[in-house]
């Protein structure tokens, strides 16, 4: 059974046991959770799509971790002008494992 869940602005397919990150969700490691928000649940042929949320769908999942991935660098650099600045991002994450699926 596979579902469309949506947070933090992303969408991401997900089935029993996956694990992913998303954006930050600021839950203690080992907290549970439950998504509400489901665009569209699959069985096999029996699909269905929300409109936009699927009704009485919902996702649970566990927190494994949260954390910050590898820095990403900004140079932004104009010629001939002894121009160049430089910046950097971390975005924070939460690693989180998908329990249970309800179609």
């Amino acid at each position: 059974m596979h579902a469309v869940i949506f947070t933090g602005g992303k969408q991401y397919r997900v089935k029993e046991g996956d694990v992913l990150r998303v954006e930050k969700l600021g839950l203690e490691e080992g907290s549970k959770i439950d998504f509400d928000e489901i665009l569209m649940t699959s069985n096999g042929e029996d699909i269905k799509v929300g409109t936009p949320n699927v009704k009485g769908a919902k996702v649970s999942a566990e927190v494994m971790s949260n954390g910050r991935s590898k820095k990403v660098k900004i140079i932004k650099f104009r010629r001939r002008k002894h121009s160049m600045t430089q910046m950097g991002h971390r975005q924070s994450y939460s690693e989180i494992k998908i329990k249970k699926i309800k179609a």
